[in-house]
């Protein structure tokens, strides 16, 4: 008996082994396929991953959980880019940034991180767009680091905790640690090759996806286990703050703008746009037909609606400078 349970302990231990190499391999062979497509910025407990293109007045992309900036370069930036300056970053932890090991993923650091990349960039009051995760750490960046924040275009933000987590995000609230760690290093990236189809439906639905998100759209990047760890942390992290930040949109004193689709099925409009928008005075809630993911299936649409949040904030701010 304890010849078979050696046995069967040293096989488990090998096929563990193996399917670690197979996730380090896989992340090194998508990271080659896929570099860097900006330059570093160091800030206080983080390395962001940053882009900045064209110039103009200055919009801030801040994209969801588990993305990267990716999600708004696979077309809505080549459209901005001609009138704004269009900074992207992947936000700490996700894509290409990395955040200091004892940083932790709440919100309100993350918006610290972003306030001083603001401050090393020049930007003055940017526009700042944040699609679903992003859009939760773009209102605490406007609450909690009003001067870093001209005007908000939010598109299928998170702005409310949500009820319960989606299907396609579940694997994310694995709660021991060790055993987070080990589910990434093991079984999180072939579970994600075999069920990354459903899952992709899931989030992108009722829209198709992009047979080349994988690629364009950085798909791939998200099954690397760091990003794992990353988007699990960002996900965790969120009970503790969204209730005080539901209890702040009151405060909340620039032009704001949301983008929606009504068949959302990962975020409902109605808990996260119409909810938000009826807190903030002046605030402005557009519907539109499609799912979860506009900067990927509707690039067009996501530009024009960021445009026109943009002109809106500019017009608010002429107005009071000449009213001075």
């Amino acid at each position: 008996m304890t010849t078979t349970l050696s046995i069967l302990f040293g096989g488990l231990l090998l096929f563990m082994g193996a399917l670690a190499l197979f996730s380090w391999r896989t992340a090194r062979r998508i990271e080659a396929f896929l570099p860097p497509a900006g330059s570093f910025v160091d800030v206080d407990g983080a390395r962001l991953h940053v882009r900045d293109e064209g110039s103009g007045p200055a919009l801030l992309m801040l994209h969801g959980l588990g993305g990267t900036m990716a999600h708004f370069n696979y077309g809505a930036v080549r459209e901005l880019s001609q009138h704004f300056r269009v900074v992207t970053v992947d936000r700490p932890g996700s894509g290409y940034s990395t955040r200091a090991g004892s940083a932790p993923a709440d919100l309100s650091t993350q918006a610290r991180a972003i306030a001083a990349l603001v401050e090393r960039l020049g930007l003055h009051r940017p526009t700042v767009v944040g699609h679903s995760l992003g859009g939760a750490t773009a209102l605490t960046l406007a609450l909690e680091h009003p001067h870093c924040v001209g005007a908000l275009a939010l598109v299928a933000p998170l702005t409310h905790a949500p009820g319960s987590v989606p299907p396609a995000f579940r694997a994310l609230t694995i709660e021991t640690g060790w055993l987070r760690k080990l589910f990434a290093w093991t079984l999180a990236v072939p579970a994600s090759i075999a069920t990354g189809k459903g899952i992709l439906a899931e989030v992108f639905g009722p829209d198709p996806v992009p047979r080349d998100f994988p690629t364009r759209g950085g798909g791939l990047l998200s099954l690397r286990p760091q990003q794992f760890l990353a988007s699990s942390a960002d996900l965790q992290a969120l009970a503790g703050h969204m209730p005080g930040l539901e209890q702040a949109f009151g405060r909340l004193h620039v032009p704001l703008h949301v983008l929606f689709g009504r068949d959302d099925r990962i975020l409902d409009w109605r808990a996260n746009g119409r909810a938000l928008v009826d807190k903030v005075h002046g605030a402005r809630l557009e519907l539109v037909e499609g799912g979860h993911m506009l900067p990927v299936t509707h690039p067009a649409l996501t530009a024009r609606f960021i445009e026109e949040s943009a002109a809106t904030a500019q017009g608010c701010a002429g107005r009071e400078k000449a009213g001075r």
